[in-house]
């Protein structure tokens, strides 16, 4: 028997948000959206990922969660990290789109990264290896 991940939860302070800034900027594709109460089961795929791993976007209700979503943020801490097999590119694309970048592209050893903040509540790294 073999353990896989399938699904990495990051919070969001609001799924509507969360799932515009994912699909439309960062473009991810939904791939559930179910209702459950005030909420939703709520999932996207990276298309260049297949659909095997799923992003869920996690209500952020717990005050736990928050405290440590809110201190990761102002200590400048990515939640999670997406790869880019062209981070020049990916970056400008994301710049295009608004995005605010509170690290631009540098390479640090075997790979170059930059961090965004999701609009959510959370900071992004996006990486290359090189």
């Amino acid at each position: 028997m073999a353990m896989k991940i399938r699904l990495v939860s990051i919070p969001v302070d609001d799924q509507a948000k969360a799932l515009a800034f994912y699909s439309d900027v960062i473009g991810f594709e939904k791939k559930h959206d179910i209702p459950i109460g005030e909420d939703r089961w709520l999932t996207l795929t990276a298309p260049a990922g297949g659909d095997e791993i799923e992003l869920v976007l996690e209500p952020n209700r717990n005050p736990a969660a928050k405290t440590f979503q809110a201190a990761l943020f102002e200590q400048g801490i990515p939640i999670t990290a997406f790869e880019s097999d062209d981070i020049e590119g990916d970056y400008e694309r994301l710049l295009s789109k608004g995005v605010a970048f509170t690290q631009k592209v540098q390479e640090q050893g075997p790979v170059k990264l930059a961090v965004f903040a999701d609009t959510c509540g959370n900071l992004v790294q996006i990486y290359q290896q090189t």
